[in-house]
């Protein structure tokens, strides 16, 4: 991919909007490329592609025929970059890689970015191990995929394992096996870890998985078939009842993969629905004859954009990080479908088709798409609206001048002091914005530990320090604190000290607190049902307030500290399962598994080993000198 990188510079700093744009367009090329525009701040406005840059670039410059979101973003804009590119297929390839990178206000932004999981028959171990992936696919093997959802994966994986029996431990816990684990107990696994089945025996069943999953499964179930009748017929029932079980898994399989068209083998579906100045484009995945799922995408996008613009957009920037099956089905057509089409058969080095089905089975299947996209608009619309009435009643009972666009929460977890994490979870118009929740594992090595109040201060520290330093970044306009007047104190402490103001730039900081409850005594406690009094707001420049128990805006509030608990919980109890799991040998460089079983298998435990001389420790089989005194030299401070 040849690129060049464009240096033209204004001639002169003062000028802006129009004037900036036509003063760039003197200079330009009459080639491909990619041009970014820059606001005042900095931060990239817009990202666009051109098969010829000039006369791109100088229909901003004109004075008529732009919406008004393009009319605001030509004023905003104070400089501009760009890059030229050998065609037109590489500007939108480019194109793609900048939006994501850079998230421009004024592009149609794909929001979940998350990748799909896929299954994966490993082929890096003599007992191949069928297992979920997500990720880049840098291990060994063949994938099949993707799915909608981990859902999806792990109930295929369980009809899989019954069918196939092959293992699904890591390599890890299979060399450490002495006797079969649960899983062959439960005829999901043939245990090849302790010599139940040979090893060509387990490869002929890893062969069966890769031809079932590639779309084969006729052929499986025939010969399992076959099987079985010889089994019965040698009255070895036993057996035949192991190859009845495995016809059922795939049956199930099948069954459950919902529609699977004949004349599909391997293709993305895509469906666009707008309403609203809304759209939900709908994706269904194909593989091997079989649907293997769908997920519907909310893009970001002005009101007045066009569905098929938006859905162009859209398709480029979800092949950024991911490969493209030789068949994309649209309910539309879009601008650059021969462009696209060229685009994604070169970065995939095979012939990707994009086609527009206007009748048959697949006009059905983009059809069944279609609808599918309508009604998860439909149904995020309604959520939407409630979500909204319920921040305007939030903003009411906190006396904000208008309802918040976003709101932070922040809470602490911890038992004692140990694994302690802070957790941030985000919530806007559209609900709870999961790809934005962020945990913080606390660092400070000088807190007293359960110091809650030592922890918020790092917490809200680290998150706002970075918040400054990223130039883009959404700020909030509301952020909840999981805790009194202490923990709202050292927040707005922990806030002014990276400089942030939050009067002046516009953010509410309050803390929720349990409800208070009076003793006979007269004592108040913390009521921990909070069902009389409800929570109480604790807000700075007002009195600690509390709201009736059927208060609108109290449920919002219970809804966000709720999911902020969770979230700090879980991932408490992640880093706590982590920590009890881990081995004391894995800080040792140089030491594999098989090193780790000879070692504890000689002294018994981790205990011991620490606490071996080094002439033991050379002892066991496969630990020389140096590595002897490696582990010696770790477990006593050398």
């Amino acid at each position: 991919m040849s690129i060049e990188t464009n240096t033209t510079t204004p001639a002169s700093s003062a000028l802006q909007g129009a004037a900036l744009i036509a003063d760039y367009v003197k200079r330009l090329p009459q080639k491909p490329g990619v041009y970014r525009m820059i606001g005042e701040m900095g931060g990239v406005l817009y990202v666009g592609k051109a098969k010829n840059l000039k006369n791109r670039v100088s229909a901003y410059a004109k004075p008529g025929g732009h919406s008004n979101r393009i009319l605001r973003m030509i004023a905003e804009a104070r400089a501009m970059e760009f890059v030229v590119t050998g065609t037109e297929t590489e500007a939108l390839l480019l194109e793609a890689n900048l939006i994501k990178k850079f998230k421009p206000r004024y592009n149609v932004i794909l929001r979940d970015d998350k990748s799909f999981p896929f299954i994966l028959v490993a082929a890096d171990h003599d007992a191949p191990q069928l297992t979920k992936h997500r990720g880049a696919r840098k291990r060994p093997g063949s994938y099949y995929g993707p799915f909608a959802s981990a859902g999806a994966v792990n109930r295929t994986l369980n009809t899989l394992q019954k069918a196939f029996l092959l293992r699904s431990c890591t390599d890890s816990v299979y060399e450490a096996r002495t006797r079969p684990c649960l899983l062959h107990q439960i005829k999901r696994c043939s245990a090849p870890c302790v010599g139940l089945i040979t090893n060509d025996d387990y490869q002929a069943l890893v062969r069966e998985a890769k031809t079932f999953l590639s779309g084969d499964d006729t052929t499986i179930q025939r010969t399992l078939s076959t099987q079985m009748e010889k089994a019965a017929v040698k009255l070895n029932f036993e057996r035949a009842a192991v190859l009845r079980d495995r016809i059922k898994a795939l049956s199930y399989v099948q069954g459950t993969q919902g529609i699977n068209p004949q004349g599909i083998s391997e293709a993305d579906v895509f469906a666009i629905h707008s309403e609203g100045g809304s759209s939900c484009v709908q994706v269904f995945f194909f593989r091997a004859g079989q649907n293997w799922g769908n997920h519907a995408f909310f893009p970001k996008h002005a009101k007045e954009d066009d569905p098929n613009a938006i859905l162009d957009a859209f398709i480029a920037q979800f092949y950024d990080t991911r490969h493209p099956p030789s068949l994309i089905l649209l309910s539309c057509a879009i601008p650059q479908l021969e462009l696209l089409s060229e685009a994604l058969s070169l970065r995939a080095n095979r012939k990707v088709t994009i086609h527009h089905p206007q009748r048959g089975e697949k006009s059905d299947i983009v059809k069944a798409a279609l609808m599918n996209a309508r009604e998860a608009l439909l149904r995020r619309m309604a959520e939407s609206a409630s979500q909204q009435k319920s921040l305007s009643q939030l903003a009411d009972v906190l006396g904000l001048d208008a309802p918040p666009s976003r709101i932070e929460v922040y809470d602490n977890s911890h038992i004692q002091g140990t694994n302690a994490v802070g957790a941030m979870i985000v919530a806007g118009p559209e609900g709870f914005t999961k790809n934005q929740y962020r945990k913080f594992n606390i660092k400070s090595t000088t807190l007293t530990p359960g110091d809650d109040y030592a922890m918020m201060r790092e917490v809200l520290t680290r998150r706002f320090a970075r918040l400054i330093k990223e130039e883009n970044a959404e700020r909030p306009d509301l952020v909840i604190i999981d805790g009194g007047k202490g923990q709202l104190s050292v927040a707005l402490d922990a806030l002014k000290e990276v400089g942030i103001n939050p009067e002046a730039e516009g953010i509410t900081v309050i803390g929720v607190a349990k409800g208070r409850r009076k003793t006979d005594s007269g004592e108040k406690r913390i009521d921990r049902t909070a069902s009389a009094t409800g929570e109480q707001i604790i807000m700075e420049g007002r009195d600690p307030f509390t709201l009736p128990p059927r208060d609108p805006g109290l449920f919002m509030l219970q809804r966000l500290r709720d999911e902020a608990h969770r979230f700090a919980i879980d991932a408490h109890r992640a880093k706590r399962k982590k920590a009890l799991s881990a081995n004391p040998l894995d800080g040792v460089p140089g030491i594999g598994a098989k090193r780790k079983r000879a070692l504890l298998n000689h002294f018994g435990s981790a205990k011991e080993i620490a606490s071996a001389r080094q002439k033991d420790l050379q002892a066991v089989d496969g630990v020389s000198s140096a590595l002897a005194q490696r582990i010696y030299d770790y477990f006593h401070g050398g």
